[in-house]
Order: structure tokens, then C-alpha cells, then sequence
């Protein structure tokens, strides 16, 4: 599908889960699971947004900055509602090759071991991130190309240098995720999820047979916000004037807040426009999910339309401005 063929755009957005979709509306967010049985439940999360408490959010950049939040934080929600729903826990409570000690902790745990695992799992996604994506890069530079006499004190080269070495991580990162089973899953839940946006906001009616005709690639994505957030670090680098792989990495911690809301003003406009402009900032998230989405099966487009149903308002609220 050309975009050219998109009647309108709308701040709806998703999130691929396990055996499920999270679709997010201008009002509420729902969160739609295939559970074991075959049958679709969906639940409605009760969210009150950043930008609904403070108005100050609703600015540029820092619209941006509260969005991200209220992802992350919804995002955990979704994920843990999916893993209950789609059977996943059961599975590993009859897992009869269970360790002793994992026995262990799911009984003195009990209910509260998927909240301890979820908060685990982000300590650990989010330490593994500063390495790879701020200290491995400098550190690499600094015995490389850094040792090389004159080459250091150049902070253009050094910062584009280690931009190339991040998107060359962050490229082996996603190809060796997409060799997992159930990651190709997620992937092609996320296919769903693009192709459902992309029947509602061509004004099609959602069904299987329209959904399943549009394109899995979308402009308004989470990779492609990745790959953005990777490249205007690339620019602002050009203005962090240390040499160190500890320090540099802090001030790069401390710029995060700034890079997230660059990102997320220009994804905004690449959904809103379609020019030469727009094209060649989308273009390397657009190839990207050419890894992160594959075609999904009909099952899986029936859950994405029942999630995106959930929450569709009917005053035009989800119209993108």
C-alpha cells in the first residue's frame, strides 16, 4: 500500500506481545491475548497518561519525553497481562524438567514472581543497554582508531565512528533475536498490528481479508524511533567533548531525556508528511522492520482488530495533530 493511499493519520499505536497486541488510544489502552483454548480475551488497562496530569507534557520534546514513559510503564502492564492470558505461566509451572531451585522460588514467590521477574528483566535490559550502546562504542574507539595520532581529539570522527559501531550492534542484536521461535511470533504480531493501523486509517473496515492486504511496514514504529533516537545521538555527539568511556557515557545517560524527544517530534512528522524530507529520515526504520515485523498468520489479525476496536473513540479524537 502507498502511502499515498492513507485517507488519515492517527495517534493509535501498538505494541506486539505475547500471543497478543496492545493497541494505545488518544482515552484508554487495551490489550488483546489468543489464550490457549483458542478464544480472544481482552482487558482494558486503566492508564492515566503523563500529559493528562501535567499539561506542561503536552509541549514539544517533552510530549515526547512523557510518551516514553507511559510506554515503558504500560508496556510492562501489557506484557504481564499477556503472559497470564496466553497460558505461557502454566506452561512452565508443568514444566517437568524444572530445576529444584526454580521450583523453589516459584513457591516462596508465588504470585508476585512475574512482577519480580518483569522488574528484573528491565534492571538487566537497561544495564545491558548502557554497556552495548554507550560505553562499548567509546571503549571500542579509544583502542582502535582512537590510538591512531591525531585521529582522537577529532570528536565528529570519534562520534560518528561509534554511531556505526551502535547500529552494527544494535543490527547483529535484532537478527540474532529474530532466530528465536517465539520472537519470530512477537514479530509477526507486530506485523498485525501495523497492517490493522494501516486498514482503520484508510477508513476500510476491519476484517481479516481487508487487514491482511496492507503493508506490515509502518512509519509511526518503535524501531523505527530506535534507529532515530541511534542517529541523532550521532549529532549530538559532535557536542560531548570528552574523551573518557565512564564520563562519556554519563553525559550520554543525561542526554537521553533530550534524544527521545527529538525522536519522537520527528516520527510525528514523518507520519504526518510525505516528502523527500520525511522519506529519508523514515527510510532506515522503515528497512529495519523488514527484520522487526514478518506477515502474520489470520489468527493473529483477528486479535490486533480486536484490540485496535477496543479503542478506537467515535468523536475523531485519534486524529494525529
Amino acid at each position: 500500500m502507498s502511502r499515498e493511499q492513507v485517507k488519515k493519520v492517527t495517534s493509535i499505536g501498538g505494541q506486539a506481545l505475547i500471543e497478543g497486541i496492545m493497541m494505545r488510544g488518544p482515552k484508554n489502552t487495551s490489550v488483546a491475548v489468543r489464550s490457549k483454548d483458542g478464544t480472544i480475551s481482552s482487558e482494558d488497562l486503566k492508564t492515566t497518561y503523563l500529559k493528562d496530569k501535567f499539561s506542561i507534557f503536552r509541549l514539544p520534546i517533552l510530549r515526547g519525553i512523557a510518551g516514553f514513559v507511559d510506554s515503558i510503564m504500560v508496556g510492562q502492564r501489557a506484557l504481564k497481562i499477556s503472559a497470564e492470558k496466553s497460558g505461557s505461566l502454566e506452561d512452565e509451572k508443568e514444566n517437568e524438567n524444572e530445576s529444584v531451585f526454580s521450583k523453589f522460588i516459584r513457591e516462596k514467590l508465588g504470585d508476585n514472581i512475574l512482577n519480580i521477574l518483569l522488574g528484573f528483566s528491565m534492571i538487566i535490559g537497561v544495564s545491558l543497554s548502557i554497556f552495548l550502546f554507550m560505553f562499548l562504542p567509546t571503549f571500542i574507539f579509544n583502542n582502535t582508531i582512537g590510538t591512531i595520532e591525531g585521529i582522537n581529539g577529532i570528536n565528529i570522527l570519534r562520534s560518528i565512528c561509534e554511531g556505526v559501531i551502535k547500529i552494527m550492534i544494535f543490527l547483529a542484536y535484532i537478527i540474532l533475536c529474530s532466530q528465536i521461535d517465539d520472537i519470530k511470533r512477537v514479530f509477526k504480531y507486530h506485523g498485525a498490528e501495523h497492517k490493522t493501523i494501516f486498514c482503520y486509517e484508510s477508513g476500510e473496515e476491519l476484517t481479516i481479508e481487508n487487514v491482511r492486504k496492507y503493508s506490515r511496514f509502518h512509519p509511526r514504529c518503535g524501531t523505527s524511533f530506535l534507529i532515530l533516537m541511534l542517529l541523532i545521538g550521532i549529532v549530538i555527539g559532535f557536542f560531548i567533548q570528552v574523551d573518557n568511556a565512564f564520563f562519556r557515557t554519563i553525559i550520554r545517560l543525561l542526554c537521553v531525556p533530550l534524544l527521545v524527544g527529538i525522536g519522537y517530534e520527528l516520527i510525528k512528522i514523518c507520519s504526518k508528511y510525505d516528502n523527500k524530507f520525511t522519506r529519508i529520515i523514515s527510510a532506515p526504520g522503515m528497512w529495519m522492520q523488514r527484520i522487526t515485523t514478518k506477515e502474520p498468520d489470520d489468527d493473529m489479525i483477528e486479535v490486533a482488530i480486536k484490540a485496535i476496536k477496543e479503542v478506537i473513540p467515535e468523536n475523531g479524537e485519534d486524529i494525529l495533530r
